[in-house]
């Protein structure tokens, strides 16, 4: 038997198929190789940090942004808080105003209405207002409406009856004025006036009673008296001098 020229006796070629399962096997190798390059090349790891970093950055401004809103929508919240705060506080002012308003209303309807009673001359209040431990103010409401039209003009005194050291004691308006020959405060008025002024009570002079004296220009004298208590009725307490 012949043998073809450039074989060795006794040899066979491998197979096609095993050749064709070697060169599979190679491009495997060389397509993992190649993938598994792609995911640890430094340009891809970079490209993956850049964009975790882009990710962070976004989520970060995200979160500024709710940080600020929350920040705007609290402080709103206080400005609406003390807008309320200061509207309630207005609108008890002005209902102090109204009530004060219709009780001045009521007065005049009573002093000068048609169906008001007659009075001639007389004190209608007296309040009293602490302005240290010895000073007080006080402020007298005069009225008269039985000659309409009429001027009473006169001379408007006080005087405070209390205790001191146990004993009683009434305090005129000298005294109270400390000035000796202290003049009364005038008044003048068609249907009412308010007359204030300041007294002074000595230390340890505890009041109970206030007379309102009045002299009118023409007639006989007016005096009208007043307990301590109903004079400083809905006053603040005294403050003490610094």
């Amino acid at each position: 038997m012949t043998t073809p020229a450039g074989e060795t006796p006794g040899t066979t070629s491998p197979p096609i198929w095993r050749i064709v399962a070697v060169a599979v096997f190679v491009l495997a190798l060389a397509f993992g190789a190649w993938g598994l390059w792609r995911v640890l090349a430094p340009g891809d790891v970079r490209a993956q940090l850049d964009t975790s970093e882009r990710l962070n950055r976004s989520g970060q401004a995200q979160l500024d942004q709710l940080q600020q809103r929350v920040t705007t929508l609290t402080r709103s919240d206080q400005i609406s808080r003390e807008a309320n705060r200061d509207l309630q506080s207005t609108l008890a002012e002005r209902d102090e105003e109204i009530a004060a308003l219709r009780a001045d209303v009521a007065f005049y309807e009573r002093l000068v209405g048609a169906t008001a009673q007659r009075r001639g001359l007389n004190v209608h209040a007296l309040k009293m207002q602490p302005q240290n431990d010895t000073a007080w103010h006080f402020t007298t409401t005069l009225t008269q409406n039985l000659n309409r039209g009429a001027v009473s003009t006169g001379l408007l005194t006080l005087s405070i009856e209390g205790t001191r050291a146990g004993k009683l004691q009434k305090l005129a308006w000298p005294d109270l004025r400390q000035q000796a020959d202290a003049p009364g405060l005038a008044y003048s008025f068609k249907y009412f006036q308010q007359v204030e002024g300041d007294v002074f009570l000595p230390p340890g002079f505890v009041p109970v009673r206030v007379a309102v004296r009045l002299a009118p220009r023409a007639g006989a004298a007016i005096e009208e008296s007043f307990t301590w208590a109903d004079a400083t009725r809905d006053v603040a307490p005294a403050v003490a001098a610094p």
